[in-house]
């Protein structure tokens, strides 16, 4: 990829159009090449053949497509495959300013500078049946710092562009097997709202993908002012990360607790309708002797009382240097079920990939930055 030409792959139609305009072609080109882009999804700017020659050279002066193939697949037995995706990250450097609240810490922030980094990040598809999902990420790293997410012990080395975020979809060996996208791999989708915004517009608009947004799902700690702005602005299902109902114990597991308490989040999601196509889930790592108890369950309860939600209950997989371990099997179906009695929908989330570290919560390309 020549980093001195801008990237088509994530333009909307209205700024192709003005690019074309721009570059001495008439307006409705712009129609042509959201096209060839996000309807035949075309690698190379060679390939737009209904544009003459000469606005094709016009166009490969300043831009080119933006796609990137994966650098690596990794195949796990049951199926599900993690892809290894070279993106442009900007560098990142430590300013004298305090820090975004979202991540709970004090002290001076990161900030992203003009220069770009090479990075990675990595993207999940996991096959099951007739159904086929894909896990993009929207940050390398995350300055969330959970303490059971491998992601999060990285750090937080910048944000994607949405070009980046929607190539992990456009140059996917199986994108033509997708019903499903989930914004659950890794960084926090509000702290980057803007490219997943731009993304999730792409995917869905008629000149875009064309997906229906009730097959996306965006997930969040609960970055509330952005949560919000996400609510009004797109109509994708919402996934919220909760982990326990107990603002200490969540504070411990989450630091965004500290500044966004879940009792905060949850009142803000009573301000919308959640009752007809368009769901809202709370996701719920069950960790051994934890969060697993009927105490823990009444207070779920007692929090989500009136919301019409459902809840996925997920399994831990161990990661270095945490002293936390998963609930069994057992313990979770009497959760799930007491929950279920109680009127909240639950299931548990089936495992998959855990063998080539895919599974919730694995996710880390700090090795390919070692190298």
């Amino acid at each position: 990829m020549d980093c001195t030409r801008k990237r088509l792959l994530g333009m909307t139609l209205a700024e192709l159009k003005e690019m074309a305009k721009e570059l001495g072609m008439p307006a409705f080109t712009g129609g042509q090449i959201a096209q060839w882009l996000y309807q035949k999804h075309v690698m190379s700017i060679d390939e737009m053949t209904n544009l003459s020659k000469q606005n094709r050279e016009r166009l490969k002066a300043a831009y080119e497509v933006g796609a990137m193939a994966p650098a690596d697949g990794q195949h796990s037995v049951d199926g599900t495959v993690k892809y290894l995706f070279p993106v442009r990250c900007k560098k990142r450097a430590k300013v004298a300013a305090e820090a975004d609240d979202e991540s709970g810490k004090e002290g001076k922030a990161f900030v992203e500078t003009g220069t770009e980094a090479k990075a990675f990040v990595e993207t999940v598809f996991i096959p099951d049946g007739e159904r086929a999902t894909l896990c993009v990420s929207c940050q390398v790293g995350c300055k969330m710092n959970c303490l059971f997410c491998q992601t999060g012990k990285q750090g937080w080395e910048g944000n994607l562009e949405a070009a980046d975020i929607l190539n992990q979809i456009y140059a996917l060996p199986e994108q033509d097997r997708l019903t499903n996208i989930v914004f659950m791999g890794q960084g926090e989708p509000m702290d980057n709202l803007d490219a997943v915004l731009r993304a999730t517009e792409v995917l869905t608009a008629d000149w875009g993908w064309a997906w229906s947004p009730r097959r996306i799902t965006v997930s969040s700690v609960g970055v509330r002012d952005k949560l919000k702005r996400f609510i009004e602005e797109s109509e994708c299902h919402v996934a919220i990360s909760l982990h326990s109902p107990l603002h200490e114990q969540r504070a411990e597991l989450m630091p965004a607790e500290k500044a966004m308490p879940i009792e905060e989040v949850v009142e803000l999601l009573r301000n919308y309708d959640f009752a007809h196509q368009r769901r809202l889930s709370f996701e719920y790592i069950v960790f051994g002797g934890l969060n697993d108890s009927r105490a823990h369950g009444r207070a779920i309860i007692n929090l989500l009382k009136g919301l019409d939600c459902r809840i996925n209950l997920i399994r831990f997989h161990q990661i270095p240097d945490v002293p936390l371990h998963g609930a069994d099997e057992a313990t979770m179906e009497r959760l799930r079920d007491y929950l279920t009695q109680h009127g909240i929908f639950t299931t548990i989330r089936a495992s998959r990939g855990q063998d080539i570290y895919a599974a919730c919560g694995l996710l880390s390309t700090a090795r390919q930055k070692a190298k």
